[in-house]
């Protein structure tokens, strides 16, 4: 008994202009959406640039004295762990 099954052949019916419409739309919402960032970014950019402008210190001086102040604070520990270091040597610390 050789039984042969016929396959149907279902296919998708799809509405192509119901497609490309919405194709289209999309496309269009994210030139909109990247419209808005790039406004939103240039927002956010003047406004730290205006605020820079109207600081007494420039950030980059700012940063310079923080770096001097922090390589002389390491420069005093450093002596002061020498120096402590030398005294124990001595027996000079007193218990």
């Amino acid at each position: 008994m050789n039984h042969h099954h016929q396959r149907s052949s279902r296919t998708i019916d799809i509405d192509t202009r119901l497609l490309r419409a919405g194709a289209v739309i999309t496309a269009a919402g994210a030139v909109v959406a990247s419209i808005g960032m790039a406004l939103g970014a240039v927002a956010v950019f003047a406004a730290g640039r205006r605020m820079i402008r109207t600081m007494d210190v420039p950030p980059a001086q700012q940063a310079a004295a923080k770096w001097h102040q922090a390589k002389e604070a390491s420069r005093a520990g450093v002596q002061a762990w020498h120096d402590s270091a030398s005294h124990a040597h001595d027996g000079s610390l007193a218990n």
